[in-house]
C-alpha cells in the first residue's frame, strides 16, 4: 500500500506547528503498519501525483494566513477530485481542519472544519482520550497524550465519532471516520507537534484509522 504525507511547507507553512518534523514521525508509524510511505513537501504538487496512491494524509496548516497570492493550480482541484472519485482512502491531521481552504472538495470530504473565532483549544497539555469502536468492530483503546483539545469545530455531513476527549466538561470529537463517495476518509484531530507522536496509544490509533480508510473489505 502506497501513502504519500502532503506537508506544511510555503503557504501552507505556519509558526505553531513543525510539520516538517511531525510528519517523519507520522511515516515511521504508517511504515510499521505496512504501508510504502513518500513525504511530499509541495502540498498542491501533491495533488497532482495521487494517481496510484492508497493512503492521502494531509499534514499542513492554514493558506488563508499565508501572504502568498499565487493563484492555486487547476490541476491541483482536478488531481484531489479525481482520486476522490476512484476511492483513496485521506487522514486529515490536526491543522488539517483549517488547511486546503480553496479546494472545493475538501471540507465535505473530512466532515469538518476549524472556524476561526469560534474554534478554539486550552494550552496543550496532557490529555485523555477516550476510544470507541470503528465501523468494522476494531476497538480503540483509551490512552493518554500530550496534545491541544480542538473544540468547537463545524461539522459537516454524517460521521462516525471514534475517540473523544472533554474540554470544560463537555465531550469533544478527537477523530471521526466517513465515507466521501467512493473513498474512506478519517480525521485525527492530535498531532500538534513531536510529543503527541511519542504517545503509544495516538500512534496505534493512527495505525487503526490507516488500515480502515485503505480497506475495502
Amino acid at each position: 500500500m502506497r501513502a504519500l504525507i502532503a506537508t506544511g511547507t510555503g503557504r501552507y507553512a505556519d509558526p505553531w506547528h513543525p510539520y516538517t518534523k511531525t510528519s517523519p514521525l507520522i511515516a515511521d508509524v504508517l511504515r510499521e503498519a505496512g504501508f510504502d510511505v513518500e513525504i511530499d513537501e509541495d502540498v498542491d504538487g501533491a495533488m497532482t501525483r495521487l494517481e496510484g496512491v492508497d493512503l492521502l494524509v494531509v499534514n499542513a496548516g492554514d493558506p488563508w494566513r499565508s501572504e502568498t497570492t499565487e493563484p492555486l493550480p487547476g490541476a491541483s482541484v482536478d488531481g484531489l477530485h479525481a482520486a476522490l472519485e476512484r476511492g483513496i482512502g485521506v487522514i486529515a491531521v490536526h491543522a488539517a481542519l483549517s488547511s486546503l481552504r480553496d479546494y472545493p472538495d475538501w471540507p465535505g470530504a473530512i466532515g469538518g472544519m476549524w472556524v476561526p473565532g469560534i474554534s478554539w483549544h486550552p494550552p496543550l497539555d496532557r490529555v485523555r482520550i477516550a476510544g470507541d469502536a470503528l465501523p468494522d468492530g476494531t476497538r480503540i483503546d483509551d490512552f493518554d497524550v500530550e496534545d491541544e483539545r480542538y473544540t468547537r469545530l463545524q461539522a459537516f455531513g454524517e460521521r462516525m465519532v471514534v475517540a473523544r476527549h472533554e474540554t470544560e466538561g463537555e465531550s469533544q470529537p478527537t477523530a471521526w471516520v466517513r465515507t466521501h463517495g467512493a473513498s474512506r476518509v478519517a480525521v485525527d484531530a492530535l498531532g500538534h507537534d513531536e510529543r503527541s507522536w511519542a504517545s503509544d496509544g495516538h500512534r496505534a490509533l493512527f495505525a487503526q484509522l490507516a488500515r480502515w480508510v485503505t480497506s475495502r473489505d
